[in-house]
């Protein structure tokens, strides 16, 4: 079962419902969702607190007997932030810092709002364990599913770089899934068990941007009203990967060449240099010599950043792996959703004739889109937008033989013809065929069932065999119609 989504979720402790009204206006305003809890107590109704990036609750007498039992009780609790009133905690400093990953006083500032989320976010990295051998995480696959020769390469080049302490630079259109790749060397890299902090150098105002890489000092700038850790001191033994290389200014270029050549820095305000052990994985979707030839970019840092240089192909390059990445993200959908859907064949057809300028991120949300307006149902080209189908808008194609012939020419034109060759491909490692086949048989069987709402004669039609063949293969593997479920 895929891992829950946790990314977004923060609970929020407080009986001063003043306080956490403000504090959840804050987290909402910065693309969170926060849920409150008048008191502590209110917390042994929940069944999953594993959901939750962090919790942040207000000191109150036996505070840390608390923390201490909630830690025990729960194998994946969330990291604790303490929220302090007007009065000073009657906990000491090791306390604190023993059950908490820091303090929110009651005249919060975004700075150390964001300070706290960042440290919830490396302590819920490092939590992490990774999977049992030969195991995968789907959240580390999206986009690499598929047999193209392009994706292929890519996976080969993640297994050789991944072992080493190369420095990587991924390139790519935007939404080819770079920091899928990222994470995969991570995750199969010797630091796999230190954190990954990913930073976009695109997405920080230029003032802002040193202070984010590399922390500052208390009083170092306007604003800066306590010490912070910088990215670099948050990834320390493990990974950080610097999205949008390209977009990075040249003041900031020079300062990260001297980290990669000397393994070291400063944080803002400070003449202390701190060591760094960090693997640096940069990505972009610019290119690198144009803007060397522009003079927007150092040639000295291209050449540090470009080691091992991996390049993701666009999707409409690589239109044999349609049907598996759509599979692999409907797969996804069904866990994190609890909605799936099917395509029908003029579908999947006119997918793969789609040219896919957002390439999977666009993929993406178009089958959660479908998943939306279609649960649990099946997707025809009739029902796909207008931009991806022009062709079938307007008209609905039946899966009777006759009519999807005469639609299929509009889906195919202009389709390369490597997309239209459906035939399975034989994995390297080989294949157990019968379990395969037996794989494919109950799916099968199951599709027809559920498009004919249960009714087994319909069903045994659709599949072109005898009402009791499919009524003793339901039997064989303990297959039930859609009302028998409960």
């Amino acid at each position: 079962m895929a891992p829950k989504k946790t990314a977004k979720k923060i609970l929020i402790i407080d009986s001063n419902s003043e306080q956490s009204l403000k504090l959840s206006h804050q987290l909402e305003f910065i693309d969170y969702e926060p849920k409150v809890l008048s008191s502590p107590e209110l917390l042994a109704s929940m069944s999953d607190i594993s959901e939750f990036r962090a919790i942040f609750v207000s000191n109150f007498h036996g505070i840390v007997a608390w923390a201490e039992k909630l830690a025990s009780d729960n194998e994946k609790c969330p990291p604790l932030a303490l929220l302090l009133g007007d009065q000073p905690a009657d906990l000491s400093q090791d306390e604190i810092e023993a059950h908490f990953i820091g303090c929110l006083k009651t005249d919060l500032r975004y700075a150390d709002l964001s300070d706290i989320l960042h440290r919830a976010e490396v302590r819920g990295t490092a939590a992490t364990k990774p999977n049992k051998e030969g195991s995968q995480n789907p959240e580390l696959f999206r986009s690499l599913v598929g047999n193209s020769r392009a994706i292929v390469r890519v996976r080969k080049m993640i297994d050789q770089v991944a072992p080493t302490e190369a420095t990587v630079l991924i390139l790519g259109e935007s939404g080819t899934g770079k920091e899928v790749v990222a994470r995969n060397i991570h995750y199969y890299s010797n630091r796999r068990n230190k954190p990954f902090v990913p930073i976009n150098c695109g997405a920080i105002p230029r003032e802002l941007l040193e202070s984010e890489l590399f922390g500052h000092e208390k009083g170092s700038f306007t604003g800066a009203v306590g010490a912070r850790q910088g990215r670099f001191e948050l990834a320390e033994g493990g990974t950080i990967f610097l999205d949008e290389i390209g977009d990075m200014p040249l003041n900031m270029q020079v300062k990260l060449l001297r980290v990669i050549q000397e393994r070291s820095f400063e944080r803002v305000g400070s003449n202390k240099s701190m060591k760094s052990d960090v693997r640096i994985v940069a990505a972009t979707h610019r290119d690198l010599e144009k803007l060397i030839e522009d003079g927007t970019f150092r040639e000295d840092l291209y050449y540090r950043l470009n080691v091992f240089p991996v390049e993701m192909p666009p999707l409409n390059s690589r239109a044999e792996d349609l049907p598996l990445l759509v599979n692999e993200l409907i797969t996804r959908l069904e866990h994190e959703k609890k909605s799936s859907v099917r395509l029908t064949p003029a579908a999947m057809m006119a997918l793969c004739n789609y040219d896919w300028p957002g390439n999977v991120r666009e993929l993406a949300n178009l089958m959660e889109r479908m998943t939306i307006l279609h649960p649990y149902g099946v997707v025809d080209v009739s029902d796909l937008p207008t931009k991806v189908a022009p062709h079938g808008r307007g008209q609905v194609v039946s899966e009777e033989a006759g009519d999807t012939d005469e639609a299929m020419p509009h889906v195919m034109a202009g389709m390369p013809a490597k997309a239209l060759n459906n035939a399975p491909r034989l994995p390297r490692d080989g294949i157990d065929l019968k379990q395969h086949l037996t794989e494919i048989e109950i799916s099968l069987i199951e599709q027809a069932l559920d498009e004919c709402s249960g009714v087994v004669a319909h069903a045994a039609n659709r599949l072109k065999i005898r009402r009791t063949t499919l009524v003793e293969k339901m039997r064989k593997y303990s297959i039930q119609r859609p009302e028998e479920v409960s």
